[in-house]
């Protein structure tokens, strides 16, 4: 089945104090692109969240956001400088001393000093974190390969639709083909007859002449490959692996052999034909760019 290269998914997961929530964007591109954006406090896992979405995707732009959700409302916790502490310990007892004030330093009045007792940002326990953030990816990605093979089934409807489309004109210029030939041979026979005014017509002469229009326009290959180009092109579309770059380059041949057959022919219906298989082989290239 097809898969879409374009989609969205999203994952969240906890493991004991670290909450994560993972969002991932993908759309066309030659290859497997992953942008990641981490916390800083997290960078240490990009290489690791790129190759877990390298594994399950082949193809795509991906945009891959993990954001950190605090365990506790604020996401803080109270830090208390000891240095500082001291300090103002030994700044009231000098000056006690000096003044002659009785009594100790109380603890309440040393953590009520600006700087003693601060809050700061709670640090990330990467133990935690870690496989918080693979769950995460693992549910974003599963959700992103959902919406992708729904858009595949769709792509897949359309180009099936294509492929039955230029199969059928294959096989009407197949037909036309004969029949080229022998409107040639009846052309030429006329106006030799109308130039020659009563004078016999060499009818070998004739023939070769026949014999080498024929021979020049003489399509049977072109039509032949086109057939096994489409034949491979459906059996990529019931694979179950990537298979866009192959239809790509099918898709590429499909062209040659339709502007060779084009170039050959000197039929009127023929070139009719010719030029809506162009234009539908053009359809199907832009769609494969969407196929994984």
């Amino acid at each position: 089945m097809l898969k879409s290269m374009t989609g969205f998914g999203a994952g969240r997961a906890r493991v004991g104090d670290e909450e994560v929530s993972v969002e991932l964007r993908s759309l066309n591109h030659k290859f497997c692109e992953v942008k990641a954006r981490l916390p800083r406090e997290l960078s240490s896992l990009e290489p690791l969240v790129t190759k877990q979405v390298k594994d399950r995707l082949a193809r795509g732009s991906v945009e891959l956001l993990v954001k950190r959700h605090a365990a506790t409302a604020s996401g803080t916790v109270p830090t208390v400088d000891l240095n500082l502490a001291r300090e103002y310990v030994r700044a009231f007892r000098e000056l006690a001393k000096e003044l002659g004030l009785p009594g100790e330093v109380a603890w309440s009045q040393v953590a009520n000093q600006p700087g003693v007792v601060r809050l700061e940002e709670k640090g990330v326990d990467l133990e935690s974190a870690t496989p918080a953030v693979q769950a995460a990816l693992d549910q974003a990605l599963t959700a992103l390969e959902k919406m992708r093979l729904v858009e595949g089934e769709a792509i897949h409807a359309d180009l099936d639709a294509r492929l039955k489309l230029l199969e059928g004109w294959s096989r009407e210029v197949a037909q036309l083909a004969p029949r080229a030939v022998q409107e040639y041979q009846q052309r030429l026979t006329d106006r030799i007859a109308e130039l020659a005014r009563g004078v016999a017509v060499d009818p070998q002469r004739l023939a070769q002449e026949v014999a080498l229009f024929a021979e020049r326009t003489d399509i049977a290959e072109e039509v032949t490959r086109l057939a096994s180009h489409l034949e491979q092109f459906r059996a990529l579309m019931a694979s179950s692996e990537p298979a866009g770059r192959r239809m790509d380059f099918l898709v590429q041949e499909m062209h040659r052999e339709v502007n060779t057959t084009g170039s050959k022919s000197q039929h009127a219906e023929i070139s009719a034909r010719v030029v809506s298989m162009k234009a539908e082989v053009e359809r199907i290239r832009e769609q494969v760019q969407n196929v994984e």
